[in-house]
């Protein structure tokens, strides 16, 4: 099993961002809205859904895998609401970030999240061809 950090963010306290076990399977930590420096993108729901993606693919491609690897996603929201009318929005981020590829996914509405400012986490399994 190796520890997956992607190369310039810093190390995180109590979880991983992302395990391979294998070489054939990843297995990515709730990544949130913010940048590789710990700070939220932005208050609105979308741009924080799209940069939770774009950390979920960096985790991804730090331990060699790609887009189309992921096979399960499964994403926690604050608001029915917020994430409801961002769903254009949030097509858009998919199709630039993911292409074609749609992994099984579940999405929760929470009370809330650790990070006081975050509106969606992101976790997700991937497999690699062998």
């Amino acid at each position: 099993m190796d520890i997956i950090n992607p190369r310039g963010w810093p190390r995180p306290r109590g979880y991983s961002n992302g395990i391979k076990c294998n070489g054939e399977m990843i297995f990515i930590a709730g990544q949130i809205g913010w940048d590789e420096t710990e700070t939220i993108v932005s208050d609105d729901f979308a741009e924080q859904f799209h940069q939770a993606l774009q950390n979920v693919i960096a985790v991804l491609d730090a331990g060699g895998g790609k887009p189309e690897h992921i096979v399960r996603l499964t994403g926690y929201v604050t608001s029915r609401e917020d994430y409801l009318a961002a769903s254009k929005l949030i097509g858009a981020s998919w199709k630039e970030l993911m292409g074609r590829s749609y992994p099984v996914m579940s999405f929760v509405i929470v009370a809330g999240l650790i990070e006081e400012r975050a509106k969606v986490e992101l976790e997700a399994t991937a497999v690699l061809p062998s």
